[in-house]
């Protein structure tokens, strides 16, 4: 059997910074990690994918072979790799016992919304060759400082999550940057946990660039609501609580431990090792065999949330009077 994420989202959104990353915090944490590149079009990655579909097939070639754009050509890309899937399968294989997989996978919306070749790809992967996969939607945070945008993300977190069917953690990235985009109107909670969206069609309606957009958007705010499906986990990439907290998530949503996967559990000296070359240009905490097992989250989300608040943009939840923004239900 073997274990993964996919990690998906917009381009810009993160998705190759996050990979570098969680593979930084499993190895330190006792897990062997392996990055799959499956964007074609990634060829100056900051990471050694240890299978890249560039290997099979590339946008560069074609653009040159078939005169398609860079959109058709990425989609083409996709079906050829529907249609030989079974490379992807015989690269994983000596790897899938001993490595839990990061799939980078690319920034294009239509491939995990709506195109189904890359829904397939994964089905198969899951339905045929055993594995168990989360798909990680990243969305970056600054969208949540313009009410149509957080909307915008809403839906297609959404659709994501409908369309490729596989378990599913929406995070919003890069949270530390958030504050340097403006004020959000309501408190980060309010955004994370997805609450009365009403707040949100009215802080619409009170903008005279977006009035006339008030109807729509409350249709599709409704049609969220309806399915009750989006909450987010917001996180820094740089911040070891908040990536130890989307980790645990995806674990526990594919029933992952080192236990069960025994084969991917580094060894002491490994560890140390590894510990040591992250460690010549940081300042870590000494080695600690301990932190090879993953915590069960013991505060609940609207303190996470809070914290994170506090940390990043303390004076973002307040309004002028010292009230908090964060809407209360009547």
């Amino acid at each position: 059997m073997g274990f993964g994420q996919l990690v998906t989202g917009p381009p810009g959104a993160g998705k190759t910074t996050y990979c570098v990353g969680m593979k930084h915090f499993y190895e330190l944490r006792g897990r062997r990690v392996a990055i799959v590149n499956l964007d074609p079009a990634n060829d100056v990655a900051p990471y050694e994918a240890a299978v890249s579909l560039e290997d099979l097939i590339s946008v560069d070639e074609v653009q040159e072979e078939l005169g398609l754009g860079p959109n058709g050509a990425m989609i083409y890309c996709m079906e050829y790799l529907e249609k030989n899937a079974d490379w992807l399968r015989d690269a994983l294989t000596p790897l899938r016992d001993t490595h839990y997989f990061i799939f980078d996978c690319p920034g294009q919306l239509e491939l995990f919304n709506v195109h189904g070749s890359f829904r397939n790809v994964l089905h198969r992967m899951m339905n045929e060759w055993d594995y168990r996969l989360c798909t990680v939607h990243l969305s970056d945070s600054h969208l949540c400082c313009d009410p149509g945008s957080y909307v915008s993300a809403l839906l297609v977190t959404l659709q994501s999550m409908l369309h490729l069917e596989t378990p599913h953690v929406s995070v919003l990235s890069k949270i530390d940057m958030l504050e340097q985009y403006g004020e959000l109107a309501f408190s980060l909670d309010y955004y994370a946990e997805v609450m009365d969206l009403d707040y949100i069609v009215e802080h619409i309606g009170n903008d005279p660039k977006l009035a006339k957009y008030k109807k729509l958007t409350s249709g599709l705010c409704e049609v969220i609501e309806d399915f009750g499906l989006v909450r987010f986990v917001p996180m820094s990439i740089e911040d070891e609580e908040t990536v130890s907290r989307v980790a645990t998530l995806v674990d526990k949503s594919i029933g992952y431990s080192l236990g069960v996967h025994k084969g991917a559990r580094l060894g002491t000296e490994e560890l140390r090792e590894r510990a040591a070359r992250g460690d010549e240009d940081e300042d870590e905490e000494a080695f600690d065999m301990r932190n090879a097992v993953a915590k069960a989250p013991a505060i609940e989300s609207y303190s996470q949330n809070l914290d994170i608040q506090e940390r990043y943009f303390p004076k973002s939840d307040r309004n002028d009077d010292g009230g908090s923004k964060t809407p209360t239900a009547e």
